[in-house]
């Protein structure tokens, strides 16, 4: 009875744990991944809060062109008696009025009518750095898409290794029981069973290391989509899609037309303009429309009340006459680096284009030489299979041919899933992957 018990409790623990691992598994294709990634990407959520900034310097800048209204009052009390002398005909001389407190208050209103297009220009050069903001957060989540689509293509061939090598392993274990039945019968050597049992056990830790290789490459998917990380991520088996090559002129046009750094920069150099025209009105003056209140009442000596007022006010600095505008000359130099920038990007994405476009060509080429590979390989081992059951070939010529077909159809798989792989760093490149 206590050995039944302890056989239920663990089937019960086993049936757990089968239930535990179920719960933490998820079934992914690349796309859903990309969407799940990007919605939980650390370095977007940082760019989010970047646009939140360009938008609340946006806001500060139309706050400039919406009037000032400042209200101040003020209460003084005056512990020791002060000498008050009354500069007014018929009240001069004498005992002054006993004073011991003073109230005073004001309200002013400034609404600004012109200030050089400082204001303006203000406003639009930070509506353009809002949408350059927009637009790098756009271009992160393109290099965003392809780091996971390079993570999911690296557990897609660890998922692969490991299948054939299992397949493998399976073939060399039912191998060593026929030889060793043959050993047994004297038709082989103790030596020719032993390489063959010697080959399992290569298969066996290279088995191991897939599995490794997996679980670091499932770790790194999970990292990256915000997953927790014991999710075991199931692989899309129609990952791998064959894809139709277009000319170099065409992903070179979508190239100059999607990307998102090249349109954010363009907003940057408009912003970098109107700049540069905000730095020049700073020599100019600027007016206003003013208005005001004031009241005060210091007892028994004076109370003003209903003092309104209102006027034009003007402000310029004569410092500007002899001082060089630093703020101008900063902003042309500003203007000079992005064109400067802009060339370069051009330069680069013209380069990483074309270098993309041959690596997917080349990607495709492996594919073919390596599909070769594997037919030659398969035929290869099925002559010299049969030439080892004739007594013509050695166990080690079976064991080296049968190694070249496992290593061959591996580089086939790899070479099927870096072409896919290398159509996505092209899309990457021309700002089209999403």
């Amino acid at each position: 009875m206590k050995n039944k018990r302890i056989s239920l409790g663990i089937l019960l623990l086993i049936s757990s744990n089968i239930f535990f691992q179920a719960q933490t598994k998820k079934n992914l294709s690349l796309n859903e991944a990309i969407d799940l990634g990007i919605k939980n990407s650390k370095s977007l959520k940082i760019d989010e809060a970047k646009v939140e900034e360009a938008t609340a310097n946006l806001l500060e800048a139309k706050n400039k062109q919406l009037p000032d209204f400042n209200v101040s009052g003020t209460y003084m009390y005056m512990p020791i008696k002060p000498n008050v002398n009354i500069k007014l005909p018929n009240m001069a001389g004498g005992a002054g009025p006993d004073v011991n407190q003073v109230m005073y208050g004001s309200a002013n209103l400034s609404y600004p009518i012109f200030a050089g297009g400082r204001i303006k220009y203000g406003i639009e050069s930070a509506k353009y750095l809002v949408e350059a903001s927009k637009l790098s957060t756009e271009n992160d989540k393109i290099s965003v898409a392809y780091n996971i689509a390079q993570a999911y293509n690296n557990l897609f061939k660890a998922s692969q290794a490991i299948k054939l090598l299992e397949e493998s392993l399976t073939a060399s274990q039912k191998r060593d029981q026929s030889f060793i039945k043959l050993e047994d019968n004297g038709v082989i050597a103790r030596n020719d069973r032993l390489k063959a049992q010697l080959q399992t056990s290569n298969i066996e830790v290279q088995l191991l290391e897939a599995h490794n290789n997996y679980d670091i490459a499932n770790i790194n998917m999970d990292l990256l989509l915000g997953l927790a990380d014991n999710t075991e991520i199931e692989i899309d088996p129609n990952y791998i899609e064959e894809q139709n090559l277009q000319d170099d002129t065409y992903y070179l046009t979508e190239a100059f037309k999607n990307r998102k750094d090249k349109q954010a920069l363009e907003y940057q150099q408009k912003a970098a303009t109107l700049g540069t025209k905000a730095a020049k009105a700073e020599n100019l003056p600027t007016i206003a429309l003013t208005g005001g209140y004031v009241a005060a009442d210091i007892p028994k000596v004076l109370t003003v009340t209903n003092a309104v007022n209102f006027g034009v006010g003007v402000q310029y600095n004569l410092a500007n006459i002899w001082k060089k505008n630093s703020n101008l000359g900063k902003s042309l130099a500003v203007e000079k680096q992005l064109e400067a920038s802009s060339e370069l990007l051009n330069d680069n994405i013209t380069l990483n284009v074309k270098k993309d476009i041959q690596n997917e060509k080349l990607a495709y080429r492996k594919i073919d030489v390596y599909q070769r590979a594997v037919e030659q390989a398969d035929e290869n081992y099925r002559i010299t299979k049969n030439k080892f059951d004739n007594g013509l070939a050695t166990m080690t010529e079976l064991l080296d041919a049968d190694t070249a077909k496992l290593a061959a159809q591996v580089n086939l798989i790899n070479s099927k899933a870096d072409a896919t792989l290398a159509h996505k760093k092209l899309l990457q490149t021309t700002g089209t992957i999403n």
